[in-house]
């Protein structure tokens, strides 16, 4: 992907707000992606499979682990988690997904409520990509209303046996441990549990027919007497509360993958405009393309400045981050983004819907950053419930 006119871009001077480090590491992330994934990733894409080729490649960056401090992982701030969500997804969202349940899902769990003993064992092999996660809360019946999953666990001799069904668990057919969630048959609480690959009883079967993030597994869980020794119940983990702590710390990094679908929908669209020529000139110097980009670009730079300013926050002090703040800007995010990618393909015509312009790709997959991580609908919900003090949902 090239850029045809870097004035294009960066209208309101978004890199100075960036510092040095941060550009830097937006930047390999991109020299990356460029690389690397766009060369290949439309044909994994079309058939439906994952470039496992890449995961090495993704290692030798040092990305995974986020802002976790310590135990191998790159401790970044909230602002360079960010930056990277938005270049990954840039390149592809099917890849984005990947880094991002492993890195920000499956180890941020672990850290977050897992004991010392599995942090040690877990969390330096997963930033080394050498292990892979999981995180399975979503089931067939229970989607937006997590805080009622249906998949139990009971004490048993020295541990647990889980038995229920999950579904749209990303890298679940492959990953070494899966985050599994289930209801406490004696206390009625949510609790964490790692069930680890080739455990008796557990079973990920790929969810074939999707139209976005093809390249990316999602499967499809059952849990049938899984038997969860003692130690691998995660100790933190003591309700939906603890659960959703998660998903708020993640709901971030889910804008600005938004952001990194539509950069990436201007961008090309730009460059189409002002290379395709139509009645003896380029499209960019017809109003209604002009009108389109100037529409894109204004969304565009609109997000950018939202996911930055809660990422700045969130560095400057986590604990002043509300779940309508995250779930705002993961909405507000993932609507503008959804408008500017299909304004983008709209510019294209019918170069728009053909994979080896890229965009096509774009298109597909940012219906599915819509829909998860909490649904638009949802997330409105959730922020009305804010600011207004009444919930509009149970």
């Amino acid at each position: 992907m090239t850029i045809a006119s870097e004035r294009g871009i960066d209208l309101f001077h978004f890199d100075e707000l960036l510092t040095p480090r941060e550009r830097a590491l937006r930047d390999k992330v991109r020299a990356f992606c460029n690389e690397h994934v766009l060369p290949i990733i439309n044909d994994y894409w079309e058939r439906a499979e994952f470039p496992f080729e890449l995961i090495p490649r993704i290692a030798e960056l040092g990305i995974v682990g986020g802002t976790i401090q310590g135990y191998g992982c790159p401790g970044f701030s909230s602002v360079e988690v960010g930056l990277i969500a938005a270049e990954l997804a840039r390149g592809d969202g099917s890849v984005g997904t990947f880094v991002g349940v492993t890195s920000g899902l499956a180890m941020g769990a672990i850290a977050a409520c897992g004991s010392e003993e599995q942090k040690q064992r877990w969390l330096p092999a997963m930033a080394r990509l050498e292990k892979i996660g999981a995180f399975a809360l979503t089931e067939p019946y229970v989607g937006s209303d997590a805080a009622h999953i249906r998949t139990t666990a009971k004490r048993v001799s020295g541990g647990y046996l889980l038995n229920g069904a999950k579904r749209w668990i990303g890298n679940a057919t492959f990953a070494d441990v899966i985050v599994v969630w289930a209801q406490d048959e004696e206390t009625g609480r949510i609790g964490g549990f790692l069930v680890e690959k080739g455990t008796p009883g557990y079973r990920a079967t790929k969810i074939e027919g999707k139209i976005a993030k093809r390249s990316v597994i999602n499967a499809d869980i059952t849990l049938e007497n899984v038997f969860v020794p003692e130690e691998n119940r995660l100790p933190l983990a003591r309700s939906f509360r603890d659960t959703a702590n998660i998903l708020k710390n993640t709901r971030y990094g889910v804008a600005w993958e938004a952001v990194g679908h539509a950069q990436a929908a201007y961008e090309l669209a730009l460059e189409y405009t002002l290379q395709r020529e139509q009645f003896g000139r380029p499209i960019a110097g017809f109003q209604l393309v002009q009108q389109k980009l100037v529409h894109m670009l204004g969304d565009l730079t609109a997000i950018q400045l939202m996911a930055w300013r809660l990422s700045k926050l969130r560095d400057e002090d986590e604990s002043q981050i509300t779940e309508g703040m995250a779930s705002l800007a993961k909405q507000y995010c993932a609507a503008k983004a959804r408008q500017i990618v299909a304004l983008g393909r709209e510019v294209l015509g019918g170069n728009g819907i053909l994979l080896d312009r890229h965009i096509a790709r774009h298109f597909a997959d940012i219906e599915a950053v819509y829909t998860y991580e909490g649904t638009n609908e949802i997330n409105t919900l959730v922020v009305g419930r804010e600011i207004t003090g009444i919930a509009a949902f149970v």
